[in-house]
């Protein structure tokens, strides 16, 4: 494929990279990495090791002490060229999204494009990294706050989004002074090594030393791990599982190191009995099925007022029917292949323990083979009647597994069984009576990192923090002041007078 080439991947590929040079791993054999499109293998990678990733450590642990002295806005814009060398290579990168992971090419062209999206916001921000001023309570006092590099970020990254959440934590650390080491998904090594590909230019074309943005391929079981314990890693950002990062908690707060958590998602969209429907069933539709249901805002489940809920129902139905699946590189598909068959399992298991709980599979369900599903990664996205005490429904399946619920009384009790779940990153209400949505984005609303109003659970856009709340992990990524996490913060007060006074009027004379 002409992609892969373009993007520099060869037959077989190195397992780590300190931006300017690549390390090959001597003792680790040829890994497969297959994809989920038609089963076959795109290339090969080697996995490091701990020399590997001692060698990437050091090297970033002096071009951090570089890097923090450069002015910001010469940060920028280095970031800036990033962004055009992405512009550049958007389409063939995008395909490479699509054909590693499965989702739709629509899907991996918008992930490439959240990747510019950031470079240009962070190229902003390198001119906006600012602090407060505050008023001393003593005379010829000046208080104020800044706010310092962390030095090196490590990134683990997660296979439904292989390299926009690497962008959001990489570009925002490095105008904010730091440099990063990444490690992505096993599942999805090659997006990794194409942007490598493409920083490296941009590195080389600076004379930028290495060290900068650094790549290391490997098993969360020896890199993973070894990045979570080592104390040089000032902040790790970890996208998987609630599972992963409890784990990952633990290991970095044992160091006193600092973590971003983005995990596990049970998102819900309330439909009132005063929803457009217009606007609502398209929403649900792409939140559940988009991605083949693998992202952390994937729609997992609907409320539905019982004034509107047979109506919900059948038009939910009717469009599930009407889907398209197969191969995601053709545009004529809605919905293309789970990451690998041990998600296929989860999904038919998922569905299998709803059914012994109560619930009733409407559509869907199936798995898809032969021809075209050759790979044993395809299924038939899959709406299930269920009840919102289930087991299964308070668990987040990674697959297009829809629950349809309903609610009987107002939107108070709508409320309580969206919250009623662990998790609490993305929530959407579609409803067209002002109360209700103020209702549900009041603090005795919705509970999640992210409130909607008829918009869906799914897609956030990247000037807004992205983050939940509760199992979700609670931290913030992307835009806003999300940056403040990959800084130091310092407070600082300068005494211009010629007397020593002290706080709170405390008297104290030799």
């Amino acid at each position: 494929m002409d992609f892969l080439t373009s993007l520099g991947l060869k037959p077989l590929n190195p397992c780590a990279s300190s931006g300017l040079n690549w390390l090959f791993n001597e003792q680790s054999a040829a890994v497969s990495v297959v994809s989920p499109v038609d089963g076959k293998t795109i290339a090969n990678v080697q996995h490091a090791g701990a020399a590997q990733y001692q060698h990437v450590v050091e090297v970033a642990e002096v071009a951090a002490s570089y890097w923090r002295q450069q002015p910001a806005p010469k940060r920028g814009d280095i970031v800036r060229q990033i962004g055009d060398a992405l512009r550049a290579n958007k389409e063939a990168l995008g395909q490479l999204v699509s054909y590693e992971m499965g989702k739709s090419l629509q899907e991996g062209l918008g992930e490439v494009q959240e990747m510019i999206d950031i470079c240009d916001f962070a190229v902003g921000l390198s001119r906006q990294l600012c602090g407060s001023t505050m008023h001393s309570e003593r005379p010829g006092h000046r208080m104020y706050e800044q706010y310092h590099p962390l030095g090196v970020v490590g990134v683990i990254s997660a296979f439904n989004f292989p390299v926009a959440v690497w962008a959001w934590n990489a570009m925002i650390a490095a105008v904010c002074g730091n440099v990063t080491i990444w490690k992505p998904s096993e599942k999805t090594p090659l997006t990794a090594l194409a942007c490598q590909h493409i920083l490296q230019r941009v590195l080389a074309d600076n004379a930028l030393p290495e060290g900068i943005f650094n790549l290391v391929i490997g098993t969360g079981d020896t890199i993973g791990e070894l990045m979570l314990e080592d104390s040089r890693v000032a902040l790790v950002s970890v996208t998987g599982s609630t599972r992963v990062g409890r784990h990952a908690a633990q290991k970095i707060a044992a160091r006193f190191g600092k973590s971003i958590l983005e995990l596990g998602g049970n998102n819900a969209i309330i439909i009132t009995e005063h929803a457009d429907l217009a606007l609502a069933i398209p929403a649900v539709v792409f939140g559940a099925v988009g991605t083949a249901g693998q992202r952390c805002t994937t729609t997992r489940r609907v409320i539905v007022h019982a004034d509107v809920y047979d109506k919900v129902k059948q038009s939910l139905v009717s469009a599930y029917q009407k889907l398209r699946i197969g191969d995601p590189l053709d545009q004529q598909n809605h919905v293309g292949p789970l990451i690998d068959q041990s998600a296929v399992a989860a999904f038919q298991a998922a569905i299998m323990q709803a059914q012994q709980q109560g619930g009733t599979v409407l559509t869907g369900g199936d798995v898809l083979n032969g021809g075209q599903y050759a790979s044993g990664c395809y299924v038939r996205p899959a709406i299930v009647e269920a009840q919102n005490h289930y087991p299964a429904v308070q668990q987040e399946t990674f697959a297009p597994l829809l629950y349809l619920l309903r609610y009987e009384g107002d939107l108070t009790e709508a409320i309580a069984m969206q919250n009623a779940v662990a998790q609490g990153l993305s929530s959407a209400i579609f409803t067209t009576q002002l109360q209700q949505a103020e209702q549900f984005l009041a603090c005795s609303g919705s509970d999640c990192g992210i409130a909607n109003v008829n918009i869906g659970t799914s897609g956030a856009e990247i000037g807004g923090a992205f983050g939940g709340e509760k199992e979700t992990g609670g931290g913030r990524e992307s835009g806003s002041d999300a940056w403040k996490a990959y800084m130091r913060r310092q407070t600082n007060t300068i005494n211009y007078s010629s007397t020593m006074p002290l706080a709170q009027g405390i008297k104290f004379e030799l």
